[in-house]
Parts: structure tokens; C-alpha cells; sequence
């Protein structure tokens, strides 16, 4: 379904954007080994009640959210994704936004790439501007 982890990751965001549950799920795992954790919340973790906590989200309407800061870990078979999001509702005209970390996890199976974590907590109004980055040394 999915052929690069990116690809899974932009699916899943696209159907945030839409609120589209059904096309929000085509991104998770098929299996009962996967945990979704919403800021602030609990730890759901199964394919039902993954499902049942996005339904709830999604019942206010769509999120827009826009990540930035993207740190990305890629091995033969699972992928790791971490970033700040902005995440915003479209109902609100003020255009505010709050700022989460996420870590989303991908692993590749027979059907492609596919979610199996996807964790946000809140980060401060500042992420991604003051956030610390290695940077390599630079040869002059």
C-alpha cells in the first residue's frame, strides 16, 4: 500500500486534514500491536481503540497540522520519525496553534509501510526554534 515510510506518514496527515477516520486507519497496522498515545492522554493500544480515539478527535472536525524539525531513523524494516507539529483546528479563524512532539513508527510488512505508533505530547509555543540540534563540524 505504502512504499516509504514517507509516504505512509504523508497518508496519515492527509487524512487529519480531512478528518477522513476510514482513510486515517489505511495508514495503521492491521495487527492488535499497535499504541497511540494523544497529548495528554492515555495509551491506547489495539487496532479498535486506536480507532475509537481518533474517532473522537476527528468528531470536532479536521486538524491541520504542520510538522517541522523532522529527525529521521530508517532501518530494513521500521522507520522512525520525530518532529514538532503545529497542529491547528480549521473551525478556528485566529489561525492558533499548539506545538507537540511526535514520534511516529512505521514498520514495513507484506502490505508495505504501515504505522504502528504514532506518540504526541505538548512542547512548548517555542519547538523547533529553540529545540538543540548536533550540527557536524565543519572542515574549512
Amino acid at each position: 500500500m505504502f512504499a516509504t515510510p514517507l509516504e505512509a506518514e504523508e497518508a496519515f496527515y492527509e487524512a487529519l486534514e480531512h478528518a477522513d477516520l476510514s482513510r486515517l486507519m489505511q495508514v495503521w497496522a492491521d495487527d492488535e500491536d499497535i499504541v497511540c498515545i494523544h497529548p495528554g492522554g492515555l495509551r491506547f493500544v489495539g487496532h479498535k481503540a486506536v480507532e475509537e480515539s481518533w474517532q473522537a478527535i476527528l468528531a470536532s472536525g479536521p486538524l491541520h497540522v504542520r510538522t517541522m524539525q523532522s529527525v529521521t531513523m530508517q532501518h530494513m524494516a521500521s522507520a522512525v520519525r520525530v518532529h514538532v507539529e503545529q497542529v491547528g483546528s480549521r473551525a478556528e479563524s485566529s489561525g492558533s496553534f499548539v506545538s507537540c512532539y511526535a514520534t511516529n513508527i512505521f514498520h514495513r510488512g507484506p502490505t508495505g509501510w504501515r504505522m504502528v505508533m504514532h506518540h504526541a505530547s505538548a512542547a512548548p509555543a517555542e519547538a523547533g526554534l529553540l529545540d538543540l540540534h548536533d550540527v557536524p563540524d565543519m572542515l574549512h
